[in-house]
């Protein structure tokens, strides 16, 4: 089972973490975290299975989508492949609510 954060928590320690948002690219048009990274769900699931993030293993990952399915299957799918990934909480949503943003 995947580790969830809370968006709480994801603001306190946000430089501490890669963000990859799995939103599709029409999802995110001025809506995004600062700073993430957007790797549609299913480029980012081949990414990982081809090796093409590997330079990101030993870093703490958050995976988000709109509200969290997505999410929670992208950082599956990393810590299958030896990633420490988790899930934000109740994925964009969660953090538009906390940051009055979007």
């Amino acid at each position: 089972m995947v580790e969830n954060i809370s968006a709480d928590r994801l603001r306190e320690q946000k430089d501490d973490f890669v963000i990859i948002d799995v939103r599709e690219p029409d999802e995110i048009p001025n809506r995004s975290i600062e700073g993430s990274i957007n790797i549609p769900l299913g480029l980012a699931i081949r990414n990982v299975r081809q090796g093409k993030l590997d330079h990101l293993k030993g870093r703490k990952i958050v995976c988000h989508c709109s509200a969290g399915y997505r999410g929670n299957i992208a950082a599956e799918e990393l810590c299958k492949c030896g990633f420490q990934a988790a899930n934000l909480e109740g994925g964009f949503e969660a953090w538009k609510k906390l940051n009055n943003t979007g």
